[in-house]
């Protein structure tokens, strides 16, 4: 593999001077963000980039401010993709139980994890021995019991992306994020609402589309949803977690550089000014090589990886302020603290929610779906008349 860019930022520090850096930067990110005193000595062992942010909010009269911290874990996989199904989740758990022991001493309160953290992004392959011996109860399964603990521990709120066997409906497969609160009970889950059927990603091979809708978690440092990868693309499925309330929504994701790069930054951020919410991008990192070729019928050759995981995580504000990304190619831990009072002001200055006209559209949606619909396109009626063009000529 040919050496991967590391980061647009650091290249932007590297060679721009410090005064023209400061004013990019406010161009591209809003207003620059306070950096968090972190336990970088922590992260060292374990190779891991930690860096941290903090978004203000405006002091009130009447609202004390209300902090929280949020983890963003990005990772590269452990073991290699032909082992023992067992031992390369396993060695995953080990992998982000440490990382979480880190975002503990960094003052996390609710942390999130990619795409199907505890597995390969096996479903490229469209095998199906032996990724769904990856899938497990949500509930029950060892992964879930594995981070109650932890979340007890630390006092933290875990949301876990898993490969989820819903045994109670003829083992159906799901693509779940499971929601651990603070106490270590399951508080519920989340189902990819979009599946991709693009390029390599034919999920559809392995899960369908979600059914739980769009629920709000109210957690005890805030109201969190999760817009699981794919979603990231359909505005209407960021806008319903705000219409239900959420002020935190997380985005774990798979997508690699050559089919959404330029995509990625914009998306979540996007997201968090139109809904008035914080977003949290998270994207895997590094290259998963299979064992077996594949193809997805798009004229290239067979192969055995998707590509690089380009990492690239990033916290979005709702004033359209957001923080640095990590790293294109490293294993890392974000962490961001936010005022959620940041939520309100923003609609109070802007007014995006009292000017969304959801009735307008409630009925241009209904006409959309039905079977006789014709969009409401104007055109100029011409009648057959002479003009005495002739004379023109």
């Amino acid at each position: 593999m040919t050496q991967q860019f590391a980061s647009v930022e650091e290249s932007l520090k590297k060679h721009l001077p410090e005064e023209d850096r400061k004013e990019v930067f406010r161009i591209l990110y809003g207003r620059e963000l306070e950096e968090l005193d972190l336990p970088v000595a922590a992260a060292v062992p374990l190779n891991l980039e930690l860096k941290g942010y903090s978004f203000t909010a405006e002091t009130e009269n009447l609202r004390p401010a209300r902090r929280v911290r949020v983890g963003l874990i990005q990772n590269s996989i452990v073991l290699p993709t032909t082992d023992p199904v067992s031992a390369q989740r396993d060695a995953l758990l080990a992998k982000i139980g440490q990382i979480i022991g880190v975002a503990h001493q960094s003052g996390v309160n609710i942390v999130c994890m990619q795409e199907a953290w505890n597995m390969p992004f096996a479903f490229c392959t469209r095998e199906k021995h032996p990724w769904c011996e990856f899938a497990e109860s949500a509930e029950k399964g060892p992964t879930t019991v594995f981070l109650q603990d932890l979340a007890k521990r630390y006092n933290m709120v875990i949301i876990s992306s898993i490969l989820e066997r819903d045994e109670d409906h003829g083992d159906t497969i799901w693509n779940t994020c499971v929601v651990i609160s603070n106490t270590g009970n399951v508080m519920g889950k989340s189902r990819k609402n979009h599946i991709p059927r693009v390029g390599d990603f034919n999920e559809s091979t392995y899960y369908m589309e979600g059914n739980l809708g769009h629920p709000v978690f109210e957690t005890q440092f805030g109201k969190i949803a999760i817009n699981i990868c794919y979603g990231r693309h359909h505005p209407q499925n960021w806008m319903m977690y705000g219409i239900n309330g959420a002020e935190i929504v997380f985005n774990p994701s798979a997508t690699v550089g050559g089919l959404s790069e330029p995509m990625w930054s914009i998306e979540a951020r996007n997201a968090a000014i139109a809904n008035s919410y914080f977003t949290c991008a998270i994207n895997r990192v590094g290259t998963e090589v299979f064992p077996n070729e594949f193809s997805s019928a798009d004229g290239r050759p067979a192969h055995k990886d998707f590509g690089h995981f380009y990492g690239s995580s990033y916290v979005a504000a709702p004033d359209g302020s957001r923080t640095p990304s990590l790293s294109r190619v490293s294993d890392g831990l974000l962490v961001a603290e936010l005022d959620l009072n940041l939520c309100r002001q923003v609609k109070d200055k802007w007014g995006f929610r009292m000017t969304q006209r959801l009735d307008l559209y409630s009925r241009s949606l209904e006409r959309a779906i039905q079977p006789d619909f014709k969009p409401q396109i104007v055109r100029e009626n011409i009648t057959h008349q002479n003009y005495g063009m002739a004379g023109y000529f």
